[in-house]
């Protein structure tokens, strides 16, 4: 079992800079793929990036690719997503998500991913 903990989530105006956080424990993250979702008000569930265990490759929604970068620190249990330029069409609930298939596959489908955290909100301004 691994334990999922967001933060890092506010209230910003268009065009500022947010940085989440997402800490695991419980296991080691490096096993684990990670995703980032999140779901606005109404709305269903969306895939929003997502890194690779081990090489670190990544992929991006294309709503929000060019401004937003996942990165993850293995040593520190955490993956983060540092999301610049923002929108209010970015407003919305960011839940962080892991896998444990031990495959470089860039997953991007919620039922692919076993654990997921509580999410936390970014509201966006204009």
């Amino acid at each position: 079992q691994v334990q999922l903990v967001e933060s890092g989530g506010r209230s910003v105006q268009a065009g500022g800079s947010l940085r989440l956080s997402c800490v695991a424990s419980g296991r080691t993250l490096n096993n684990y793929g990670m995703g980032w979702f999140r779901q606005a008000p109404g709305k269903a569930r969306e895939f929003v990036a997502v890194i690779t265990r081990s090489r670190g490759s990544s992929f991006y929604a294309d709503s929000v690719k060019g401004r937003f970068t996942i990165s993850r620190d293995n040593a520190k249990n955490t993956v983060y997503l540092q999301m610049n330029s923002l929108k209010p069409e970015d407003t919305a609930v960011y839940y962080c998500a892991a896998e444990i298939s031990f495959s470089e596959q860039l997953r991007r489908r919620e039922n692919e991913y076993q654990y997921w955290g509580q999410g936390t909100q970014v509201t966006v301004s204009s």
